[in-house]
């Protein structure tokens, strides 16, 4: 494709060369440059690209995008490469790619989703209710790429932009007319989403989280850039329940749609109350549903607490934004499944063993208070903490299963560099400070906890084995190897004939 084709929608500086140079791809990692590509120099948290110019063009690079001047020796060095300066390269990389892959987000119906917890079960919800209406959909975020017959992992829930639109076009081309994708924060404030517009996008709650170095400077800045979306997309459906929701939207320019529980006035109510849903399959809810009209029903959610009923209106209202019937919504909120959260693993009538992502200490609490409401005889949650991160979440993980399980069942999770004993040390602190009365094993392998867990089963047991969800390995020393928990606790109840 032509550099000029590229350039169409940005605002530039041809420093040297010509515009008509041949591209024959995108690079922002400078060890992947072939030749004809065109090189992003990004001005990044540890290292600026811009110092790798002299390197990508001994490559074979045709283009440098930059964003501040190159050194004029550098630039004298190379007279056959084609520059191109801009305001921000990151924001030039999304919309380059844009162009080059053929903008496939105008090939499908695009819904966002972005918010500090319920990204990843809120994409998969709608994601639910618009194959039972018959769309075929594509779904980016926390748990990888989806599209019909297709999966595979991420290293970001928003990926750079040059990875998005790739994927985008993957998707269309497979025939994709629906994406539905998590939207970070820090893909916005990174240019990641650039160049997207959405049909719909969601709001679903928001708390304090990803503040600190390399991140947002404050909650303020959090917040804002999370409301970035909102003036991004044709309608957005909002959590009105939240405190946050009013600064959130600033300067939105999209129409609104809310729902909640508790506001005085919102556009999709759930009742108050709620009935709880569970069999060998199943952790569920049931609610009343008020819409508009004032027109009420019943709506069954195929998982568990109060967060998913928040996570089921925030469904309905983007799947009566995008016109579907009342069938297909229901049909696709009883189904729903996401890998690793809230996810049964159904090996017994007598109790119930469930895998969950909650890795930090307001997950597990909101799990085990979601949890508590079964009315389990015990409820038993099995978990480690990460090596070679924040002590604060090993103290304040053990604190909350001391207070809210009846039982733990202390193990690994991603050791890395550490040793798992001077991790489980580090928890039982927080559970002495939680309650010290509690009570625990140590079983430092965590297959040897998983099959501990099964084998001491009680009748009407509830088990939660948290902190990996949908993570296949297990992380020792920087050596990943497999590690499916749903699979391992599978063979294991065949094994030994759990009924």
């Amino acid at each position: 494709m032509l550099l000029k084709q590229l350039l169409k929608n940005l605002d530039y500086t041809l420093v040297q060369g010509c515009l008509n140079t041949e591209v024959t791809d995108i690079y922002y990692d400078s060890r992947k440059v072939t030749p004809g590509g065109l090189f992003v120099c990004i001005v990044g948290t540890l290292r600026d690209s811009h110092d790798y110019a002299a390197d990508v063009a001994a490559k074979g690079a045709a283009v440098l995008a930059i964003q501040h001047d190159l050194p004029a020796e550098v630039l004298a060095a190379l007279p056959d490469v084609t520059v191109v300066k801009f305001e921000s390269t990151r924001y030039a990389m999304a919309l380059l790619s844009t162009a080059y892959f053929g903008r496939p987000a105008l090939e499908m119906t695009m819904v966002g989703v972005t918010g500090t917890k319920g990204k990843t079960t809120t994409t998969h919800m709608i994601k639910a209710v618009l194959e039972a209406a018959g769309h075929k959909v594509g779904m980016v975020g926390t748990n990888g790429v989806y599209y019909p017959g297709h999966h595979y992992d991420l290293n970001n829930t928003t990926p750079e932009s040059y990875e998005l639109q790739k994927i985008l076009r993957q998707l269309a081309d497979a025939g994709c007319d629906a994406c539905v994708m998590e939207v970070s924060s820090q893909g916005i404030m990174m240019d990641r989403v650039a160049g997207i517009h959405y049909k719909v996008g969601v709001f679903t709650n928001l708390y304090p989280d990803h503040i600190g170095p390399g991140e947002h400077s404050s909650f303020e800045e959090y917040r804002s850039w999370k409301g970035k979306l909102f003036q991004r997309c044709d309608v957005g459906v909002v959590n009105a329940d939240d405190p946050n929701t009013e600064a959130l939207l600033e300067g939105h320019t999209c129409k609104l749609v809310t729902y909640g529980i508790h506001a005085p006035k919102v556009d999709y109510r759930a009742s108050e109350q709620y009935r709880l849903l569970r069999n060998k399959e199943m952790l569920g809810v049931e609610f009343t549903l008020t819409e508009p009209d004032g027109h009420t029903l019943d709506v069954q959610v195929g998982m568990p607490g109060l967060f998913s009923i928040y996570n089921a209106l925030a469904t309905i209202g983007v799947g009566k934004v995008l016109g579907l019937a009342d069938a297909p919504i229901h049909e696709g909120l009883k189904k729903a499944l996401v890998k690793g959260r809230v996810e049964l693993v159904p090996i017994s009538h007598k109790f119930t063993i469930l895998i969950d992502y909650a890795h930090n200490e307001a997950a597990t609490e909101s799990l085990i208070e979601t949890l508590r409401e079964y009315n389990p005889n015990r409820l038993v949650v099995v978990f480690g903490c990460g090596g070679n991160r924040s002590k604060l979440r090993r103290y304040g993980m053990g604190e909350v299963c001391a207070k809210l399980a009846d039982f733990s069942i202390l193990t690994e999770d991603n050791n890395r560099f550490e040793k798992v004993e001077d991790i489980i040390a580090d928890i039982k602190t927080g559970m002495a400070k939680g309650n010290p009365d509690a009570k625990y094993v140590e079983i430092p392998d965590r297959l040897d906890a998983l099959h501990y867990a099964i084998d001491h089963a009680q009748e009407g047991d509830l088990i939660a084995v948290i902190g990996k969800g949908h993570e296949a390995y297990r992380d020792r020393e920087g050596v990943k190897t497999p590690f499916l928990e749903r699979e391992l606790i599978e063979e294991y109840a065949a094994e030994t004939g759990v009924e």
